[in-house]
């Protein structure tokens, strides 16, 4: 169902999750409509800027000397086949890299708060609500969204400034999602950008339990009308 929301000041950060360039570079990570998403993961970014809200920018790093990962996928010379630690498509894509005073964040797996002091920094310094984009959906969104979930936070998924390796993977990723982001919303990105500048805003919460029971034919439907 939709219903108005306002989020208050000081409450609300904003997290973005592995902008990396080897979804736009490496032919076998590319994100369907890539550069659609930055656009619109930039325009999250400035409204967040312009409203005094803090950013965390996430960058998926594998670093197999520190790491002990039995069953992780190798290139022909023995490193990660993705996200490789000395890998250059592992840098931020420039128009949505941190600004000065900004910190990039590095995490060892797919959610950006399985491990780690993040989430208990944002819960100290007031934090209630995380704005949340990047890719890709059925993976580290998705970890991310349900780590933040359980500790506590409303988590607002930015459907639009989300994506993944097609239109099928990412919609029903963020389908699945809506189901159960219990204390939480989605919305698109003027929705977003409207809720950081203190605006009351109607968007899509789950009600009840596993309300989008969604197929191959109805999909993308229940995903446009979130």
């Amino acid at each position: 169902m939709k219903a108005p929301i306002t989020i208050k000041r000081g409450t609300v950060a904003a997290v973005f999750i592995d902008l990396q360039e080897e979804h736009r570079q490496d032919p076998r990570y590319l994100v369907e409509g890539y550069g659609d998403i930055l656009a619109n993961v930039q325009r999250l970014q400035a409204a967040a800027r312009q409203n005094h809200v803090a950013l965390q920018h996430w960058a998926y790093i594998v670093d197999l000397d520190k790491q002990d990962r039995p069953f992780h996928p190798l290139d022909a010379d023995g490193k990660s086949a993705f996200s490789d630690k000395g890998d250059p498509l592992t840098e931020i894509c420039h128009e949505v890299a941190p600004a000065d005073g900004e910190a990039l964040l590095i995490k060892a797996e797919a959610s950006a708060f399985r491990s780690g002091p993040a989430a208990d920094q944002l819960k100290a310094s007031g934090v209630e609500w995380l704005v949340v984009a990047g890719v890709w959906t059925e993976a580290c969104i998705d970890a991310t969204v349900k780590d933040a979930v359980a500790k506590g936070f409303r988590v607002l998924l930015v459907k639009d400034a989300c994506g993944s390796g097609s239109a099928a993977m990412h919609q029903t990723g963020i389908l699945n999602l809506a189901n159960r982001l219990y204390g939480g919303a989605v919305t698109d990105t003027d929705g977003a950008c409207r809720l950081l500048a203190g605006e009351k805003v109607a968007v899509w919460q789950v009600e009840g339990s596993v309300p989008l029971r969604f197929s191959f034919d109805n999909a993308a439907k229940l995903y446009a009308e979130l």
